[in-house]
């Protein structure tokens, strides 16, 4: 049903253009002229006046030809860096970067898919509602178009995410919550040599926190990690402050409570120990999702990769995606495997196999879906 060589040119054509995260504005152009010239309703959101991103989020409608539930897709349209300047190369069954830069199949496959989806409804007859695409920016930012989306402008009970690695029939269907914790650990300065006794110190405050925090993995839902602590100066000043990054994650919001009040009371005692002071901030990044089998979501995709002779793998992730906060905002969201290997390293490629497969997924789904 795919064609696979529309769908490479497809592909290559879209890592070309250059998106790294914040700079979205080329290839939004792009896909907005593109959806506009296939005649379907294009709406690019307000978003970018709040994250001040290039690009807001882009929203397309495929009409419907039949009285059956609408569902959606989304991707995202940012890379990571060094993402300027790609030059793919196809080696045999694999498309990669030159070893340069990352290739970007994160998540321009997902993309390429969508666009060959769409050309595939046009050239053949099946029953469907309306289809939505979203293409988020900034997702490589912290999520954060699809943070600010406004929900209300997809009228969909359930739909898909394409941004995840694995093999095409794997599901995710549940992804931890993100805490990340900002600090500002306060000591005193001293001469280092005449009067260090007199200071105290925020790097070895924050060293000696960290090391009361339970760190890495936690158990089976939990993890916790120490982005960076930063103190300078010279050496022969006793350091006064230190700024340190962390974040906690969880399937369960219990335990994720539980680990960030645990790294918080590990700066806090450590620093009220030793007369220190430390000033500190959390946030919550993402929400976590977990849906079943018996969900529709869940049923509908099992479906569609039985469809294609497959067995489908039901899997958990420790990283999030859009799915966590579309599925926050009321809209059941799982994260689709599309076959990219190595994502975020120069190392990056995807398997042509792969990524023709992940259209025929997205078409069984469309047929699966329950009528009205």
């Amino acid at each position: 049903m795919v064609n696979r060589q529309r769908i490479i040119e497809q592909f290559l054509e879209l890592v070309k253009i250059d998106s790294v995260t914040q700079h979205e504005r080329k290839i939004a152009n792009h896909l907005t002229g593109f959806f506009k010239e296939m005649g379907l309703e294009v709406m690019e959101d307000k978003t970018a006046e709040i994250t001040s991103h290039e690009a807001g989020n882009i929203l397309v409608r495929y009409p419907g030809n039949a009285d059956k539930e609408a569902i959606y897709f989304t991707s995202h349209m940012d890379t990571v860096s060094p993402g300027n300047g790609i030059s793919p190369i196809v080696q045999k069954d694999y498309i990669c970067s030159d070893g340069t830069t990352i290739l970007g199949a994160d998540d321009k496959a997902g993309i390429a898919a969508i666009i060959e989806t769409i050309l595939l409804l046009k050239e053949r007859t099946i029953e469907h509602g309306d289809i939505y695409f979203l293409i988020t920016s900034g997702e490589e930012s912290g999520l954060v178009g699809s943070r600010y989306f406004d929900e209300t402008s997809l009228p969909v009970k359930y739909g898909y995410a394409l941004d995840s690695d694995g093999e095409v029939g794997q599901i995710i269907t549940a992804a931890p919550s993100q805490v990340k914790i900002y600090a500002t650990i306060y000591g005193r300065a001293a001469h280092a040599g005449v009067s260090p006794e007199k200071g105290i110190s925020a790097i070895s405050l924050t060293a000696k926190a960290v090391t009361n925090m339970p760190l890495g993995r936690i158990d089976e839902e939990t993890t916790a990690n120490i982005g960076s602590f930063e103190g300078k100066g010279p050496t022969n000043v006793v350091c006064e402050q230190v700024l340190l990054v962390a974040e906690a994650r969880s399937l369960s919001e219990k335990k994720l409570d539980v680990q960030v009040k645990q790294m918080v009371e590990a700066l806090e005692s450590t620093a009220a120990a030793m007369g220190g002071k430390v000033d500190i901030k959390t946030e919550l990044m993402y929400p976590s999702y977990r849906f079943g089998e018996e969900d529709e979501v869940v049923k509908t995709a099992v479906r569609a990769v039985k469809n294609m002779e497959t067995e489908p793998v039901l899997a958990t992730s420790g990283g999030g995606s859009d799915a966590n906060h579309l599925s926050g905002k009321g809209i059941p969201t799982v994260n689709l495997a599309i076959g990219y290997e190595n994502i975020h390293t120069t190392s990056e490629r995807i398997s042509i196999e792969q990524l023709v497969k992940i259209p025929q997924l997205m078409m069984e789904i469309i047929k699966e879906v329950d009528s009205k």
